[in-house]
């Protein structure tokens, strides 16, 4: 007996040594408790002490600033707690996440699931045993109704030693990680106009980010609505709906929240100055990805695949499938499948490269110079000239002025048996070329949702595209008999060989035409010369002897050297190339005469167009050009603009990326007074224009 109550005793002892560790409390909806960084910690020491909350499914708690409605958590220490509450420090509050209560209405910060909010305690310096935070947990708890709970926790240390508690130290120093730091860059607000711009300047920009989120420590601006991010070189802008209470002078203070691919979090505290928008923090397109617009990699890839599936049907890419086809029956005269499993290959080998050439460049020029866009190509006059002579070659080989293989014998490189498939992988880098700018009716919100994300994302979208245009033919060249419905050869493919040349020709005419508009008349004169040294070239090549074939070269090269001093020589005024009838009273866009003409309280229509873009002409001609449409907009005083992409524009270029689309054509309507465009689709008809509403 006496054993029994030795040991007992000899337990209590031990146990009385031991630091105590209070066990969570049931609030309600949430398990409170208190938790520190030490098991024991010396009299006089500084250590950090957190109130751990585990929450009930559904339920939320609140951030410092809760939003719209709601209250933050709070530690009040009791009387009888031997630390004081002067000994207490502020909560570290972990970076808030966005509780939308009613969408667009009432928007709250906090946090859902588990919360730690870590805060610091200093030992009383006199102290000489345990000491013990004995405090109450006051919080307000919400689901789909709020529930003010409050929970008595306690947390005992002793203070004869410092000794570490790993697990919950560890857990503190994690969430205190997920707070915000101090801004290493500048910060300004202008609240000169509505919304709002905060502009923040960092030395390098904020890098690949998925979204930016400014939560104030006020209620300066209103919670719930957007907060469009615009990326620069050197930073970021963001646009902030006042909420209508009286602004001030005073900073604007609270804690803008990156967010990476990753998911990563950095928060940055700011006090934003009065001041206009800081040098290189826009200009670089909208802060948005993939996910964020409701949009799978996957599907992107799927609009990828069947929008380069549709180019096939495209007028500009007509002239060259034509090319592709006669190749096809040649193939097919042979009588060997290899033959036309091997122009299918080099078909789908030229598309695939000239695809990922282009992917390529996509980065290269929005790592140099910002947001680029599909039809950049045409945007350059020296390019322009040399496909209008490259598209006149051809149509002079189409009609017999040369034949490529007897040209390549007689240089003597031994590819003459490679004629079918150097054509097929040359006409899979034409088509992808004249092609690309024609995707935009089709692939215009999928390109604009990938032009801003990674290399590797735009690399494998412009595949997936490239991919779709060279399905068809591939198919038609791999499954076996599916070749065998192409017509039998005969004399007629002479026939139609020739009159393949004239689509060829036409769109020759409709390059030089947007080489009119790029680099003016002089230099489509001297692209005409450089296509009479083509012709020139071809009739030599059947001279006899070699001095006519060497004076063909030489043709040859001065026929694409002609045009390129006058194309890249400094370009003229633009003239008429997307000027409407003399009835239109168009103007140039810009943004500030859209807040102008929205001011005046008048609908805005502007076309962001371009002479190249066929899709923008054929909607010109159709319904933008019909008297229904004029009619429509005189009766209703629409302001209409032009913002015209014929030649590169940083500033037609970032709208086009501000609203996630990759080139023109591009149609925005603002209904009478309204600051928020629709974006219509790319094809018009005039029922659709003419049922826009004229008032939000």
């Amino acid at each position: 007996m006496r054993i029994g109550v030795c040991l007992a005793a000899a337990f209590g002892a031990v146990l009385a040594c031991l630091p105590v560790r209070a066990e969570p409390v049931d609030g309600g909806h949430a398990r409170v408790e208190l938790i520190s960084e030490r098991k024991a910690a010396l009299p006089g020491e500084t250590v950090y002490a957190a109130l751990k909350m585990d929450l009930d499914k559904g339920w939320h708690v609140y951030w410092k600033n809760a939003g719209d409605a709601g209250l933050p958590p709070q530690v009040l220490v009791q009387p009888d707690s031997s630390i004081p509450a002067g000994a207490v420090g502020s909560i570290i509050w972990p970076l808030p996440h966005l509780l939308p209560v009613v969408d667009g209405e009432i928007m709250d910060y906090g946090y859902n699931d588990e919360v730690v909010f870590p805060f610091p305690i200093t030992i009383p310096a006199d102290a000489t045993g345990p000491v013990t935070l004995d405090a109450v947990a006051d919080y307000l708890i919400c689901e789909d109704t709020c529930v003010p709970e409050s929970a008595h926790v306690s947390l005992r240390l002793d203070t004869d030693a410092a000794e570490p508690d790993v697990r919950n130290g560890d857990l503190i120093a994690s969430w205190i990680a997920r707070s915000h730091t101090p801004f290493p860059g500048e910060a300004h607000i202008d609240r000169s106009h509505t919304p709002w711009a905060l502009s923040l300047r960092l030395d390098g920009g904020f890098g690949k980010v998925t979204s930016i989120r400014f939560f104030p420590f006020n209620h300066d601006i209103s919670h719930p609505a957007d907060q469009p991010a615009e990326l620069g070189r050197h930073g970021a802008t963001l646009s902030l709906t006042p909420s209508g209470r009286p602004a001030g002078g005073e900073p604007l203070d609270g804690v803008v929240v990156v967010e990476t691919a990753d998911g990563r979090r950095t928060g940055y505290a700011i006090s934003a100055k009065e001041g206009v928008p800081l040098a290189d923090t826009s200009g670089l397109g909208p802060v948005r990805s993939a996910k964020s617009m409701g949009v799978s990699p996957f599907r992107l890839a799927f609009l990828a695949l069947i929008g380069g599936l549709i180019l096939n049907l495209m007028p500009c890419v007509l002239p060259v499938l034509s090319m592709k086809a006669f190749g096809m029956v040649s193939a097919v005269s042979t009588g060997h499948a290899g033959e036309v499993r091997r122009h299918g290959l080099w078909y789908t080998a030229g598309v695939l490269v000239s695809f990922a050439a282009l992917a390529a460049i996509v980065v290269a020029i929005r790592a140099a110079t910002g947001p680029t866009t599909l039809g950049f190509q045409l945007q350059n006059a020296p390019t322009v000239a040399v496909l209008t002579l490259v598209m006149f070659g051809v149509g002079l080989w189409l009609m017999g002025m040369f034949e490529l293989g007897s040209s390549l014998q007689n240089i003597g490189s031994g590819l003459a048996d490679r004629e079918g498939d150097l054509g097929a992988f040359f006409t899979g880098i034409l088509a992808a070329v004249v092609g690309a700018p024609c995707v935009g009716p089709f692939l215009g919100a999928g390109l604009g949702a990938v032009m801003d994300q990674s290399a590797d994302v735009v690399v494998a979208f412009f595949l997936a595209m490239g991919f779709g245009l060279a399905l068809p033919f591939l198919v038609l060249s791999f499954v076996p008999g599916l070749h065998r419905l192409l017509p039998r050869p005969g004399k007629w493919m002479e026939t139609l060989k020739q009159l393949l040349a004239f689509p060829m020709f036409l769109t020759a005419a409709w390059l030089l035409k947007v080489l009119g508009d790029l680099a003016g008349s002089g230099a489509v004169a001297w692209t005409v010369a450089g296509g009479a040294a083509l012709a020139f070239a071809a009739w030599l090549w059947h001279r006899e002897g070699h001095a006519p074939r060497l004076l063909a070269f030489v043709a040859i090269l001065v026929g694409f050297a002609l045009p390129l001093e006058r194309a890249m020589a400094p370009a003229p005024a633009l003239g008429s190339s997307t000027a409407y009838a003399a009835k239109y009273d168009a103007e140039p866009w810009s943004r500030d005469l859209v807040s102008r003409r929205v001011a005046e309280g008048r609908p805005v229509f502007v076309d962001f167009t371009a002479s190249w873009c066929a899709t923008c002409q054929v909607n010109k001609a159709t319904t933008l050009k019909s008297k229904t449409v004029h009619d429509f907009f005189t009766a209703n005083n629409v302001a209409f603009m032009v913002a015209d992409f014929t030649r590169k524009d940083p500033a037609i270029a970032a709208e086009l990326a501000r609203h996630q689309r990759a080139g023109v054509p591009m149609y925005l309507w603002y209904p009478a007074g309204s600051d928020e465009p629709q974006v219509l689709p790319e094809i018009l008809n005039q029922g659709l224009v003419t049922g826009l509403p004229v008032t939000p």
